[in-house]
């Protein structure tokens, strides 16, 4: 809750099965395309356009009990006693060193949420109070009080000050508000665009509405697997029907409910008169598991042995769906190295399991970044080609450039392998632009191309 954690360990755990230490620049290996294309001034930073939501597919029913364990729970289990929001305009401020695409991205999320969600909400004018005030704060400064987070927000404060004297006090609970007047979010202008965009969509989303993660939760941004990137139409609903009419501060988890079915009838008439709404509890144990197989401070042997944990509560429950994925997603990219075959075979898995729904559809298109690796590993580029190519429409949907990115790179090397240097060549170029913004600094996105070139067998300089 109000709080975006870190994803797993190394953004790209498959390069480890490689065991190749990436090359520094001007290594005498470094005479083909993709060396040179690490050289080069980067082209143009790509950004994404308008967002393709697309609307719940579950009925009403199971709708309903999404929208009240968001709503009525917290992370750590805890029930939240009373329904909290803002009530009239809410308004947005900025404060400290935001970059350009900050502002950028904060004015086409609040677009959306005033179009999808109907939220009153919109920038704060110059030296006006905001309801929600965003402190763009360094990496370091956010990592010597929240070391395990890549943003947070509270409630009742507007500035980092504020929250470095108060961390302990009684108003920063949320489990205490009788309604929401003010919140401030942290996150740092340091990182990658894409990184201050994927906390202003969770924090603000959470500023104004549900508080909870929910890993059963295939298509929302309300759930620590990380996959979904910006709010989709199932959090935009959430959101709209949080702040109904027929809703208001104070109201019970009883009184909520009672009210929810004419609320979603009228705003997801689609969904009227579908059931559901059964889906099992997740236990703890199984939260433990993957929140130490994920989190830091964490050796490796632990890591995996936490993963295999999570894929056995998994397996006894019986699970088919998103939680049953991620366990075995975990179980793969923390194998790559000790136990390829059982990585392997946990992936690929975990991508028939996230393929059967169209909830999951990311996630299926993100467990075939690590098999394309896989394939361009084996010098079978024609293989490595279509995982990227079914991949990427996917992933664009979702804006997520880091993993696109990493797909084009990875394709850029196959085509290589093929013998297709000149289209080689245009999709590199490509992965660039979207690394850009998906890895932040040229170094980085330059370290991310040579470390996608140690996985292909094509001998250097050919």
């Amino acid at each position: 809750m109000g709080l975006r954690l870190l994803k797993l360990a190394a953004p790209l755990l498959f390069l480890a099965a490689c065991n190749v230490a990436p090359l520094p620049d001007g290594s005498p290996r470094d005479s083909d395309d993709t060396a040179a294309a690490a050289r080069q001034a980067l082209p143009p930073m790509k950004q994404f356009g308008a967002a393709q939501v697309r609307r719940p597919t579950r009925g009403n029913v199971a709708l309903a009990q999404d929208f009240l364990e968001l709503s009525f729970e917290m992370e750590s289990g805890r029930m939240l006693p009373r329904m909290t929001r803002f009530e009239g305009p809410v308004t947005v401020a900025v404060r400290g060193a935001a970059p350009a695409t900050l502002g950028q991205d904060l004015r086409a999320l609040i677009a959306r949420l005033r179009s999808e969600a109907g939220i009153d909400i919109r920038l704060a004018r110059p030296n006006e109070p905001a309801s929600i005030t965003v402190n763009v704060i360094t990496q370091r400064e956010l990592r010597r009080l929240q070391p395990d987070a890549a943003c947070f927000i509270l409630p009742n404060i507007s500035t980092w000050e504020e929250f470095r004297r108060m961390r302990r006090s009684p108003l920063l609970d949320w489990s205490q508000l009788t309604e929401r007047t003010q919140a401030a979010i942290f996150l740092p202008g340091d990182v990658a665009p894409q990184e201050i965009r994927d906390c202003l969509h969770e924090e603000i989303a959470q500023a104004l509405g549900p508080l909870n993660d929910v890993y059963r939760l295939g298509d929302s941004i309300f759930n620590d697997d990380n996959f979904n990137r910006i709010l989709t139409g199932f959090d935009m609903l959430m959101l709209r029907a949080y702040y109904d009419g027929a809703l208001r501060n104070g109201m019970t988890k009883g009184e909520v409910a009672a009210r929810l079915p004419a609320i979603l009838n009228r705003l997801n008439p689609g969904g009227r008169g579908r059931g559901g709404g059964n889906a099992s509890p997740t236990p703890r144990s199984w939260v433990d598991a993957v929140k130490r197989a994920t989190g830091p401070g964490v050796g490796d042997s632990q890591r995996r042995n936490a993963a295999a944990r999570a894929v056995a509560i998994a397996r006894q429950a019986q699970w088919q769906g998103p939680r049953a994925g991620f366990s075995l997603y975990i179980q793969g990219r923390l194998n790559l190295l000790r136990a390829p075959d059982l990585a392997l075979a946990s992936l690929l898995e975990a991508r028939a399991i996230y393929a059967s729904s169209p909830d999951t559809a990311l996630h299926a298109a993100s467990v075939a970044t690590q098999l394309a690796a896989f394939a361009l590993s084996a010098g079978q580029a024609d293989s490595a080609i279509k995982l990227v190519d079914d991949a990427v429409p996917t992933i664009k949907r979702a804006q997520n450039a880091g993993a696109l990115a990493t797909l084009l790179m990875i394709k850029a090397e196959a085509l290589d392998l093929a013998g297709r240097p000149a289209e080689a060549a245009a999709v590199r170029l490509e992965s660039l632009g979207w690394g850009r913004y998906g890895f932040g600094d040229d170094a980085t996105v330059r370290a991310r191309l040579r470390e996608i070139r140690t996985l292909s067998p094509r001998p250097r300089g050919a």
